[in-house]
């Protein structure tokens, strides 16, 4: 069993009413589709309200992994934490007794390991953190959840974007931040006039979120090697293309496009068909998309930050999956041939296989290629596509893929 990647904790006071239901937030969105593909217990969440010992008192104590536990499963290499900070909970704390050295204990523990321990607060009342004890101990922490002044969006999809962009730049390292780059057409063409309308909204509601944006007509800087760096940072960036009717048909789309698959990059599609496409173009598959619709001569914006937050959930996913790989211990790190970030596909596993062959790593004879990816499983037409390049290729050994679930029901 591999230890969890990231478990958070969700603290809030009993009589803050608010606390319960941003936790069941909290709850349900790291339950949801998206993680539940990564192996079993990779993300966990947990709640610290009602008091342990008696009522009223503190709550249940976190475990840092300062100590190991009974059942000696090591600790999640990541704790997050998120106090809830409400009026409530600034009374208690106002005072000397367990609820402010519960909360003291969250500090103690982000200042012996900054690297793994995380704080996240969220505030539900303005007044709990202004001139309270509460507003002194967490104060110092960036806040989560925090509107726009210009267009506040709905309060749980801010809450939720703001907490898994938080956890996955802490786990990427100090000083790190996501950055997103912008694939669209270049040129216009018939249908595609409302095109800079749509580019100008998405890069004003990136700007309106803690996410960064690289847009080429504004971050090639004059002398550089445009198309290294185009390069580079498709296969370094989350990747949001703005599919229009003329996008799949443009070499550089397709380029970009093909970079960040074969990086194992976090990839949406932002669906903005106008009259359609004649032809597509298989590059395009297999990955999320999210319908951007046009309301009243305008695009939707809501739309739009569905997509942004699906790729920010996606990034998070990338993390967490990279982690698990390197925790394996003989015999699945023998096992697996290929850990995919993604469902494999064509245009990647042929990748893989050639930098296998290269490498010398590629399985021999009549070894299987086990690949292990991410839920949901490859339908049985698409593995026996995959099974034929394979087999092109001169290997005569099965093609083995799998899914976290399909795993843990079978011993390899």
């Amino acid at each position: 069993m591999l230890p969890p990647v990231v478990e958070i904790c969700v603290v809030w006071h009993p009589a803050d009413s608010a606390g319960r239901e941003v936790a069941e937030q909290v709850f349900g969105h790291f339950h949801g589709t998206v993680f539940t593909g990564l192996i079993g217990g990779a993300i966990e969440v947990y709640v610290r309200s009602e008091g342990w010992r008696f009522d009223g008192g503190a709550p249940r104590p976190i475990l840092f992994g300062d100590s190991a536990p009974s059942n000696q499963i090591r600790p999640a290499r990541i704790v997050a934490v998120v106090p809830i900070l409400g009026n409530e909970l600034a009374a208690t704390v106002e005072s000397e007794g367990e609820w402010r050295d519960f909360a003291g204990s969250i500090l103690a523990a982000q200042a012996a390991a900054p690297e793994r321990v995380g704080v996240f607060p969220l505030v539900i009342d303005a007044g709990a953190t202004e001139g309270t004890e509460l507003g002194r101990m967490f104060g110092v922490f960036q806040q989560i959840g925090v509107p726009s002044p210009v267009e506040p969006e709905p309060k749980v999809e801010l809450l939720c974007r703001d907490l898994v962009q938080g956890i996955t730049q802490f786990a990427m390292g100090p000083n790190t931040r996501l950055n997103v780059f912008i694939s669209h057409t270049k040129r216009r063409g018939p249908g595609e006039e409302d095109v800079p309308m749509l580019i100008a909204l998405v890069r004003t509601i990136i700007a309106e979120t803690r996410l960064r944006c690289f847009f080429d007509a504004n971050d090639l800087q004059p002398g550089r090697d445009w198309e290294a760096e185009l390069r580079a940072q498709a296969a370094t960036s989350a990747f949001l293309a703005l599919r229009t009717d003329l996008y799949a048909s443009r070499e550089w789309c397709q380029r970009e496009m093909l970079i960040a698959k074969r990086n194992g990059m976090p990839i949406v599609i932002a669906d903005a068909l106008g009259a359609g496409e004649e032809r597509g173009s298989f590059l395009m598959d297999h990955v999320p998309r999210i319908p951007v619709r046009s309301e009243g001569g305008s695009w939707c914006k809501a739309d739009i930050r569905r997509a942004l937050n699906l790729l920010v959930d996606g990034c998070l996913r990338r993390v967490v999956w990279n982690v698990q790989k390197a925790l394996p211990q003989e015999p699945l790190k023998r096992a697996i041939s290929w850990w995919a970030p993604h469902a494999p596909e064509p245009v990647t596993f042929a990748q893989w296989m050639e930098d296998s062959l290269a490498s010398g790593s590629l399985p021999t004879g009549a070894e299987a290629i086990r690949i292990l990816h991410p839920d949901p499983p490859l339908g049985q037409e698409e593995k026996a596509a995959l099974q034929q390049i394979a087999t092109l290729t001169g290997h005569t050994g099965p093609l083995d893929i799998m899914t976290p679930r399909i795993l843990a029901a079978r011993t390899i």
